[in-house]
């Protein structure tokens, strides 16, 4: 299940509560984030097992700064980040966010 995040708080509490989470930051108006929604929702489905989580980046631009500068990522959108352990072990962009590449990237990152 996907879950919507908007603010640093409720990251901050990820990053305290889930040993290893998922999260998506995506674009509402661009159609190569639409697919990659699509994607990240159907890993999300068959994996249920690996929290997921997403932000609107038009809605949450605060929180997708300060995760760009908290894990020294550059920010894309529509970008997927594993974080595990409190480090993003693991991020992907564009159509690179794939059900296929999001599996590999969790079994590679126990």
């Amino acid at each position: 299940m996907l879950t919507k995040i908007e603010s640093i708080e409720q990251f901050d509490q990820l990053i305290t509560n889930e040993g290893k989470f998922y999260l998506l930051k995506h674009s509402l108006t661009c159609p190569i984030s639409h697919a990659a929604y699509k994607e990240y929702e159907k890993f999300a489905n068959e994996n249920q097992n690996v929290p997921t989580y997403y932000l609107a980046v038009q809605d949450s631009r605060p929180l997708s700064n300060e995760i760009a500068e908290r894990f020294q990522i550059k920010h894309e959108s529509p970008q997927a980040i594993l974080i595990s352990n409190r480090e993003a072990s693991w991020n992907a962009s564009h159509w690179k966010i794939t059900n296929r590449s999001l599996a590999s990237a969790s079994n590679e990152n126990q």
